[in-house]
């Protein structure tokens, strides 16, 4: 009976080891910031932990001005980068701690050449931003573009100056109408952006294409469960619109849904820097990432021109519009249109959401302006963007879901253990004698 005691309570033991061994490999694949939380390729994967960086280029920028600086970025090695146009800038970009990069154009002179681009004849197909690592305004021609139009576009660009450059690309300049949620009408499909408020009545964000004021919107494309109606458009010239609900029992969380059951928590409202990595969850396509590119853009589509977008190197595909762009819980915009497709890859542009919310009178509810890094404004701790906060009885249910099988694998090795401890081998008494030698 000692021996099978023993042998038990090692078996025991080996296998609460094993179980505690082989739960830590699970949770640290599933949980938070794990290996699943999104897709970049058709079958990639990889972690919602797009890099946290300070916005110390933007305040640098307003500090010194548009005539003494040019805008900033993200360098590769994660670092701020600002372009200044003077020994004295970069002195005060350098002691801040920031790189600083000498350029020949200010950005008041990248201004000034897409003001004269727009005053031009509208050429659908085209579309300009500013680069600020190339120093100099990008224009761009589609496939859709005639070898005479993009002669004259080219002979603009000339005569603008060397702040212009030219260049042609494949595939052709759409808005993606056909994304979080589906939404549909009339026979197309959005996505869903952000759930807003005004304080009183929620609203879904979304892009402006998606449809005119009156547009009813629902779950499915048999229209048999009603989300809302669009209330308020702006398209072309600017691509946001705002969907009432009117369907009460629907999700209205400040909760962005990235496939898989999983969702990222929003916190916080910011523009985007060139250079940051991050991420667009979309009905066609899910969960995608990559990075900005450009900023302030304009976009010719066949429907009409849009200013002021961010350019990324996202794919999307029809049915995406209006799908969040977000980082880090951060809402950054909603999806607008592009080129190519998430199996050629291809150029997205999105709507700021800053300029949206403001244009609009509404809020993310529990969300804040801040800096395109949160865990620098709010002096917290780094994290992988998915919603993993506890702070009530359901966020702890939530938060122990999100590791999946592998946290209760290493509960059962852990009782397992602890049970060994009761395993003992019985010590045979002798009547009439101490069982001690004492």
């Amino acid at each position: 009976m000692k021996h099978m005691r023993r042998g038990v309570r090692r078996v025991v033991r080996f296998a609460a080891v094993g179980a505690l061994v082989c739960g830590g490999v699970m949770v640290s694949q599933a949980g938070p910031g794990g290996s699943a939380h999104g897709t970049t390729g058709s079958d990639g994967t990889r972690a919602l932990s797009a890099d946290r960086t300070d916005d110390a280029g933007g305040r640098l920028v307003s500090a010194l001005g548009a005539s003494r600086t040019a805008g900033n970025w993200i360098g590769a090695d994660g670092r701020p980068v600002v372009a200044v146009t003077d020994d004295r800038a970069a002195d005060e970009v350098s002691r801040a701690g920031v790189t600083a990069k000498r350029v020949r154009y200010s950005m008041a002179d990248l201004d000034s050449a897409t003001q004269k681009l727009r005053s031009a004849p509208r050429v659908a197909g085209t579309a300009w931003m500013v680069d600020p690592k190339s120093n100099q305004v990008v224009l761009v021609g589609d496939s859709t573009v005639s070898t005479a139009r993009w002669s004259k576009m080219k002979d603009l660009a000339a005569e603008v100056g060397g702040e212009v450059r030219a260049q042609r690309t494949e595939g052709s300049f759409t808005t993606r109408a056909a994304g979080a949620s589906p939404m549909f009408t009339n026979g197309s499909r959005c996505s869903a952006g952000f759930n807003v408020t005004n304080g009183q009545t929620g609203f879904i964000l979304t892009a402006g294409h998606c449809g005119p004021d009156g547009t009813p919107w629902f779950t499915d494309g048999t229209g048999s469960t009603r989300i809302g109606t669009t209330v308020q458009s702006s398209f072309p010239g600017n691509d946001f619109s705002l969907i009432r609900y009117d369907n009460a029992s629907l999700d209205q969380r400040s909760v962005v849904d990235v496939g898989g059951g999983r969702t990222v928590r929003v916190t916080g409202v910011a523009d985007p820097v060139v250079g940051q990595e991050v991420f667009r969850s979309g009905s066609t396509t899910g969960l995608r990432s990559g990075k900005v590119t450009g900023l302030n853009a304009t976009v010719n589509y066949p429907e009409g021109t849009v200013t002021g977008l961010v350019q990324t190197t996202v794919c999307a595909e029809p049915g995406d519009s209006g799908g969040p762009l977000f980082a880090q819980g951060v809402a950054l915009g909603v999806t607008s249109g592009g080129s190519g497709d998430c199996d050629r890859g291809g150029v997205t542009f999105f709507q700021p959401v800053t300029k949206a919310l403001t244009a609009l009178g509404v809020s993310i509810p529990g969300a804040k302006a801040q800096s395109p890094n949160p865990s620098i404004a709010s002096g917290a701790s780094g994290g992988s963007g998915i919603d993993d906060g506890v702070s009530t009885l359901d966020d702890v249910v939530a938060y122990a879901q999100s590791f999946g099988p592998g946290l209760a694998v290493i509960v059962v090795g852990f009782v397992g253990l602890l049970s060994t401890l009761t395993i003992r081998p019985r010590r045979r008494r002798y009547r009439g004698y101490s069982t001690g030698w004492g």
